[in-house]
């Protein structure tokens, strides 16, 4: 297990173009890696993100090995504002326990978080590049704006069971979850950098701290990965994973994909891989598309209309000194 943990660290540095992009035309999932991205789903847009997952865990300290899979749900949906979205987010996990003594099993629902996010800013609202005929080196030279994140909020809620193994109380209880969340396009959107930054389980005996860090990009239209650093620290349980994987798209409403993920500690030492789909129906946001894509198109009959007079002002005004 270590080999294979060394030898897929290694291949994350080596291979530095495996990342993951995501396009405005097609899905915006969150798949595969951890992190929430800013933008919304759109109004009225449902979308659904499903995953199967292999885990193995050994622990030195408490020598004991584990082995098992899981499954997790995210459903998402766009309301009331293009900005907002409502998001139920569900992790069912199943072990089988091994020591020099006994072995065990557990299973339950490793996490039941229901929330909302909402994009509080957005670097390219009512933003438009013109393209500059005169010279090919402003056409291609860094953009500035890039370098200013999309801003998001979430707050929820974790809803645990009694007697779940997960937790670190055998009392059922629900507790808040809040995340910041910053998403930046780089070169015309095909690279993507999002961070969280995570309060878990707070007002609990063990509130929980972390952060995600995912840089994606896309290789073309179909094809995709990601690289992902994910860290959290409570006085229950602190870790650092690192992650990686890729994504295909299907159409423009699904995409299938594939991601592993380790971590650097024996206590325990974790490996695990999984596969995954995301849908999402969009049928009842067309009567917006069709409206912008109107307005564009008035838009556009204007400009033509003003080039058009424009072009007969000159006319008029040469003719009169010729």
């Amino acid at each position: 297990m270590l080999k294979v943990k060394k030898l897929f660290i290694t291949a994350l540095f080596l291979v530095p173009h495996f990342f993951f992009g995501q396009y405005t035309d097609v899905i915006n999932s969150n798949r595969p890696g951890e992190t929430m991205s800013a933008y919304a789903v759109g109004k009225s847009v449902i979308q659904g993100e499903l995953g199967i997952y292999a885990i193995k865990e050994k622990h030195d300290l408490l020598d004991y090995d584990a082995s098992g899979f899981g499954t997790d749900f995210t459903l998402r949906y766009g309301a009331f504002l293009e900005q907002l979205e409502f998001i139920l987010d569900v992790q069912y996990q199943m072990e089988n326990f091994d020591t020099p003594y006994t072995s065990y099993k557990k299973n339950n629902f490793r996490q039941t978080v229901l929330g909302a996010k909402y994009l509080i800013y957005d670097p390219y609202k009512n933003y438009k590049k013109e393209a500059n005929i005169y010279s090919y080196k402003a056409n291609h030279a860094f953009n500035w704006r890039e370098l200013i994140p999309a801003v998001s909020i979430f707050a929820g809620a974790n809803f645990v069971g009694a007697d779940n193994p997960y937790y670190f109380s055998p009392q059922s209880a629900i507790s808040p979850k809040v995340a910041l969340v910053t998403q930046n396009l780089f070169g015309g959107g095909r690279w993507v950098f999002v961070t969280n930054i995570i309060a878990d389980y707070i007002g609990t005996d063990y509130p929980s701290y972390g952060y995600v860090l995912t840089l994606t990009h896309g290789f073309n239209d179909k094809w995709s990965g990601f690289i992902e650093n994910q860290g959290y620290k409570s006085d229950f349980y602190s870790d650092a994973i690192v992650r990686g994987g890729a994504a295909y798209l299907l159409s423009s409403n699904m995409q299938v994909d594939a991601s592993i993920s380790t971590n650097f500690k024996n206590t325990p030492s974790l490996l695990y891989g999984g596969i995954g789909v995301s849908w999402r129906y969009d049928g009842w946001y067309k009567e917006k598309l069709t409206a912008i894509k109107s307005k564009e198109k008035a838009d556009k009959n204007s400009d033509n209309k003003k080039e058009i007079d424009y072009q007969e002002k000159e006319r008029k005004r040469k003719s009169k000194y010729e």
